[in-house]
């Protein structure tokens, strides 16, 4: 079986709509209004990365921003990746060259809330951190009793850090 021809790059205002439609169909991903999407891939486009396909389609995404109050940190929101290319490692391959690319802007320190039966993202986020070679910790930020009443599993914060800034010299797979 061969892995298709991914490339990896920052996301541009066109890719807005794409990012809805994606979300949309990873499922149980919290859908956005597609003017969100548009902040995410303009505003937001130095801490997002976008994964397109051969035929240019979007197949993979990771929004994320820095905490005004901890500019150091990387806060990731979301990761979509298209059922098409799930099990061959992009989200693990997008999640690396985000940190790659932040880390040279002063990021040491990842962030990201996931539900307790989230194992796939809790899995993804601990191989994330054992190649950065971080040490990280958990704590419910947002609980299904206080903040959602009770209508939406606890958010648990998984902090990791700090992770030494990537060398600049190293090949990314990133392209743009």
């Amino acid at each position: 079986m061969s892995v298709p021809t991914v490339t990896l790059r920052r996301p541009t205002d066109g890719d807005g709509l794409p990012l809805h439609e994606l979300v949309a169909r990873c499922q149980p991903l919290d859908t956005n209004s597609v003017y969100c999407n548009l902040l995410q891939c303009s505003d937001f486009a130095d801490t997002a990365i976008a994964a397109e396909d051969a035929q240019g389609q979007l197949v993979g995404f990771i929004s994320g921003y820095r905490p005004p109050s901890r500019p150091d940190t990387l806060f990731v929101w979301q990761v979509a990746v298209d059922a098409s290319m799930r099990g061959q490692g992009l989200a693990l391959r997008m999640l690396m060259a985000l940190t790659e690319r932040v880390a040279r802007q002063g990021v040491r320190f990842m962030e990201t809330t996931i539900s307790p039966d989230n194992a796939a993202s809790q899995a993804l986020f601990k191989r994330a951190f054992a190649q950065l070679g971080a040490d990280y910790s958990t704590r419910t930020l947002f609980s299904r009793a206080e903040h959602f009443a009770g209508k939406h599993e606890d958010e648990v914060l998984y902090r990791a850090g700090p992770f030494d800034a990537m060398n600049p010299e190293k090949e990314s797979e990133e392209t743009a």
